[in-house]
């Protein structure tokens, strides 16, 4: 594989995880109005759309690794990475990257509501289904 190779197939990748990135936002909050209208069946198929796209994400990202690693070293991140192009192609480069960023802690931020969401919803369940366990303990 070339340099111009890898560098394409790193510029590709990043392009794919952002448009990965949004699919992921958007079933993360599908998901959270599943989760708020109890609908169990949308939750399952969602988790199923959820797994199957992260699979892919974190496919492309050990790829990424595999590529920066060809251009820069083992050492290098993606600063180095950047260094090697262009004015243009790295400002565009930078920014799509800075865009993926956010979208992860995005991601990460409703993935964290959502799972608080369950959390709670499940230990009300536990409540009403087996009762407290000190509803009638003398005080």
């Amino acid at each position: 594989m070339t340099r111009q190779q890898a560098m394409l197939g790193m510029l590709q990748g990043v392009a794919e995880d952002q448009q990965a990135y949004r699919s992921l936002l958007d079933l993360l909050e599908q998901q959270f109005q599943a989760a708020l209208r109890h609908q169990q069946a949308r939750l399952g198929e969602i988790a199923g759309e959820i797994s199957t796209l992260v699979d892919s994400m974190e496919a492309r990202r050990r790829l990424r690794v595999e590529l920066a690693e060809r251009l820069v070293g083992a050492q290098g991140g993606m600063a180095q990475v950047f260094a090697l192009l262009k004015h243009e192609p790295r400002a565009r480069l930078e920014a799509d990257w800075t865009e993926l960023e956010q979208m992860v802690l995005e991601a990460k931020a409703r993935g964290k509501r959502n799972g608080d969401l369950l959390a709670e919803q499940y230990t009300i369940m536990e409540k009403v289904l087996k009762g407290e366990d000190q509803t009638y303990e003398p005080v």
